[in-house]
């Protein structure tokens, strides 16, 4: 049996989302109406909510006491910002700083160590097959421990943990907000196939260095991406008329990596996908109405075949039996490689513009420098639609679109242009948008000075808000307006996520509100919104706040009316994110392959054939059940701070004053 998380509160937080509904909890005025300007403690407050994931207990005097600009000056060069703290609290993240090869040696599938020691079922009726099985993850797990080897599961729990760590923690907090916009924009679903093992290397070494460079460096960075690749299908991209190498089939191979080998070739489909084409130019670059054709779509697609990955299924065997020389080439499982074989070697036009034939590799780098100019607007509204309003300024998108025209995309130059125009400081801008559950989750624990390990606990909580870290199946990625994010259910969530916070209901994840202790409730009250919001709520929200706390007292905390996880993600036993959620997700673009989203993550994988993935229900109740073994207690030797004594009172006002529309918006 599945167990939930203890720390949702629904039967006590119903009444109090009602309330908060019903004064507007999002509501921004059809009419506009007249704002004073914003005072220089919200012009603090506001940069530190855009540039950051809010501020903690003490950082707007620290940025009163620097000044603004040289805040924004400072968080545009974070090599200059020292964060070795942070980089101390990864330590226990060892996937980090592993190489793809490493990553597919130490973190293979349960079922194919199996596979790989000659395990097989024996029995035909339900006990003796029930004992076998029992069998089967005894002699796996032991594998495991003997080897130290973790389950692909655990990349995810440590790809999310670290993500949750910097955002909360690291000092470079435009790094960290950028890093995460640009993975949005560059989406990788890490449940595809072996994008769990590669999606690591992706936003380490393609998304994080080029986070603040140039946009032309990051696009190609993002177009060799094994992850990238391999999630659009482009690695299976070839020329109709190409011929494979004569070469034995199975040579030096045993039986089982045989069949994988087969079981993928027969899974290929030839010829030319048009997927990354498609995304690289309705996504990446140019937009939706970008002025490109169907036939740049096509051409455009020729010029990246042959933009393909070392041996992306060798995640059945050691990396080391993977790595071979031929030619004279070293080959390494999962990176990026360039067959000439696969290649269409014929003349293009893209755009308008020629591209020679026989250009190889150079086809697709042309293709960058092609569309790299054209991206101007599109890449300046998106970020300004980040930074400044769901309804982006035109004149501030002008002004961006022309820095980007004139500094070769230059995302720091873009970035400044917007963080000290008057556009940005504007009062219809303060708090205009909805925090989304990751900038909710990060920006609560900063907010009360809180401590995170990164656990599993609080990236699930944030699953059930609606977003779970690295598991946006559509090339999309997750919109940035508020209308994904608002809906009565998910309110609910938010709400319950604040008061299990509060409570130290979320193991990993610590506050202390000790101090935050005070003679009264009014007294109380006036405290939370002092430390969470800087003071400034409408009448409205305080009467509300002031309804919940003499309506609910002591007992809402006590009550144990904790909503159980039903169809959740990262279950306890680090089960993978229930397909009726997944089912959920917005619908993806069908490309030549398919929607991407057509299936539930196990049916997916389960189609995936001989590639190394899971083949069967039996492999997969196999997998479920061997991982329950190794993957309970998160962080190995890491011990996680002991939670605070929490007071109910104060747990139950902070934790709704989270709920409040002041602190959900940013």
């Amino acid at each position: 049996m599945r167990r939930g998380i203890p720390c949702s509160f629904g039967f006590a937080a119903v009444p109090a989302i009602a309330a908060l509904a019903a004064v507007g909890w999002v509501a921004i005025p059809a009419v506009a109406e007249v704002r004073p300007p914003l005072t220089e403690e919200q012009k603090i407050i506001h940069l530190l909510g855009r540039i950051g994931y809010g501020p903690r207990p003490g950082d707007v005097e620290r940025v009163r006491r620097m000044g603004v600009d040289r805040y924004i000056e400072r968080q545009l060069h974070p090599e200059r910002i020292d964060d070795s703290a942070t980089e101390a609290r990864l330590t226990g993240l060892p996937s980090l700083r592993m190489g793809v090869a490493e990553v597919y040696e130490r973190y293979p599938q349960p079922n194919q160590v199996a596979q790989r020691l000659g395990l097989r079922r024996r029995g035909a009726g339900a006990d003796s097959a029930g004992e076998d099985e029992r069998e089967v993850r005894r002699q796996v797990r032991a594998y495991y421990e003997e080897h130290g080897l973790l389950a692909p599961q655990r990349l995810l729990q440590e790809l999310q943990a670290q993500r949750l760590i910097r955002a909360a923690h690291s000092e470079r907090q435009l790094q960290e907000v950028m890093t995460d916009f640009w993975f949005n924009h560059f989406n990788v679903f890490w449940g595809k196939g072996a994008d769990r093992w590669l999606t690591t290397d992706f936003e380490m070494n393609a998304v994080r260095p080029h986070a603040l460079g140039r946009f032309r460096d990051l696009l190609l960075a993002t177009a060799r991406g094994p992850a990238m690749l391999f999630y659009l299908d482009n690695h299976l991209s070839a020329s109709p008329d190409a011929k494979r190498p004569r070469r034995r089939v199975g040579a030096g191979m045993d039986a089982g990596q045989r069949r994988t080998q087969a079981n993928s070739q027969r899974n290929r489909r030839p010829g030319i996908n048009e997927n990354y084409a498609r995304e690289l130019m309705e996504l990446h670059t140019l937009g939706v109405d970008g002025g490109y054709t169907q036939k740049d779509v096509q051409e455009v697609a020729r010029c990246f075949t042959g933009w393909t990955i070392e041996n992306p299924y060798r995640g059945d065997r050691p990396a080391m039996e993977g790595e071979g020389r031929r030619g004279g080439k070293a080959r390494k499982v999962g990176a990026f490689t360039f067959r000439e074989w696969m290649h269409d070697e014929g003349e293009k036009t893209v755009l308008g513009r020629r591209i020679p034939a026989g250009g190889g590799i150079r086809d697709g780098e042309r293709v960058i420098e092609i569309l790299d100019p054209g991206a101007a607007r599109f890449i300046a509204t998106k970020l300004v639609r980040r930074f400044v309003s769901d309804d982006p300024p035109k004149s501030l998108v002008d002004r961006v679109a022309a820095v980007y025209e004139k500094t070769d995309g230059d995302i720091r130059k873009m970035l400044k242009a917007i963080l000290t125009s008057p556009e940005f400081y504007a009062p219809e801008a303060y708090r205009a948008k909805v925090k989304s559950p990751f900038e909710l989750a990060v920006s609560a624990v900063r907010a009360l000075g809180g401590e995170t390990d990164g656990s599993p606990r609080l990236a699930q909580f944030i699953a059930r808000m609606g977003q779970p870290l690295y598991q946006c199946q559509p090339p999309t990625g997750y919109p940035d307006r508020a209308g994904q994010w608002v809906n009565v259910g998910t309110l609910l969530e938010r709400l319950n996520f604040g008061l299990a916070l509060c409570a130290n209901r979320l193991p990993g994840t610590t506050v202390d509100l000790r101090p935050a202790g005070a003679d009264s409730a009014q007294g109380l009250m006036d405290r939370a919104v002092a430390a969470l919001i800087g003071g400034g709520i409408s009448p409205q929200a305080r009467e509300v706040l002031e309804q919940q706390m003499k309506a609910g007292g002591r007992d809402a905390l006590d009550d144990g009316s904790a909503v159980a996880m039903s169809q959740g993600h990262a279950g306890e036993e680090g089960e993978q994110f229930g397909t009726q959620e997944l089912r959920k997700r917005p619908q993806g673009h069908a490309g030549e392959e398919g929607d991407l989203n057509r299936r539930p993550v196990a049916e997916d994988l389960a189609m995936e054939g001989g590639d190394g993935m899971m083949n069967s229900d039996e492999e997969r109740m196999q997998d479920r059940a061997a991982r329950r073994g190794w993957m309970r207690g998160w962080g190995g030797a890491r011990q996680a701070a002991a939670s605070p004594p929490t007071d109910p009172e104060a747990a139950r006002v902070f934790g709704l004053a989270l709920g409040l529309p002041e602190f959900q918006r940013r």
